[in-house]
């Protein structure tokens, strides 16, 4: 493929640098492409909190280890300690985001590596990405976009150069869940993680539960809409048990940014 050409010569030129990995499809393409041009002048850092799932984690080192990169440093973050974060308002992606890539460039420069890039797509430029906003304004590159590599042409990519996650659905942070303006709370973000791990191990791949206070939203792709409803009682005492007072199915159905209001 032409654009793959296109990334391999974008590193060239770069010649080092280090990568926001979160062990996503996207990031993870990063990675390896980068990896296979810059050896180990090309290294990996990985934010986490609270507000990521362990499992992205355990996921993002797996990925690392399978590509070969012998540098890979995790940065863990308070969030719920950074009040423009806790707050949920609006533009809570763009501060979340600024502090991050603050700490990966601040890293990168001790290290002496002039470059930090990112794995955002040209498709994510369609979407409400206020996290984006923050990524240009710190100089943070994102050889994906620069390329003009679609989701579907990432996955594509990543399948044929033999990455693990290809097919790996999105896992945005869990403060996604909470309507904007909530207030972030620590149970209530576990009693999130909690109630979607149980859905998934009831066999439901892209599942998401939007907290309403006592009110679990559920949303599910078409194809299981049939489980939850065959499974409904199980799945209504569980999350009973976790604090809610109400369980609803959405029957529009899973969608991203349904709390984007």
């Amino acid at each position: 493929m032409e654009k793959l050409t296109k990334l391999r010569n974008w590193f060239l030129e770069k010649g080092q640098g280090v990568v926001a990995f979160s062990g996503g499809v996207d990031s993870s393409l990063v990675l390896k492409v980068g990896y296979d041009i810059l050896g180990d002048k090309l290294l990996a850092v990985t934010a986490t909190s609270i507000l990521n799932k362990p499992e992205e984690l355990a996921t993002a080192r797996r990925v690392a280890e399978e590509i070969g990169v012998k540098r890979h440093i995790i940065l863990e973050f308070k969030d719920l300690e950074n009040p423009q974060v806790k707050a949920n308002a609006q533009d809570r992606c763009y501060h979340c985001k600024k502090a991050r890539f603050q700490a990966i460039l601040a890293y990168a420069k001790e290290q002496g590596i002039p470059y930090v890039f990112e794995g955002s797509n040209i498709d994510d430029l369609a979407d409400y990405r206020p996290g984006l906003k923050a990524i240009k304004e710190l100089g943070v590159y994102s050889p994906l976009q620069e390329v003009g590599l679609t989701k579907g042409e990432i996955r594509e990519l990543s399948r044929d150069l033999g990455l693990s996650v290809w097919d790996k659905p999105s896992e945005p942070c869990l403060a996604t869940r909470f309507p904007t303006d909530t207030v972030l709370e620590e149970n209530k973000i576990i009693r999130v993680y909690q109630g979607e791990a149980f859905l998934k191990e009831l066999g439901l791949k892209q599942v998401r539960l939007r907290d309403h206070g006592n009110l679990a939203r559920l949303e599910v792709e078409d194809t299981d809409l049939l489980t939850v409803l065959e499974k409904r009682e199980v799945i209504n005492k569980e999350l009973i048990g976790l604090g809610y007072r109400y369980v609803t199915l959405d029957l529009v159905g899973y969608r991203t940014g349904s709390m984007n209001l």
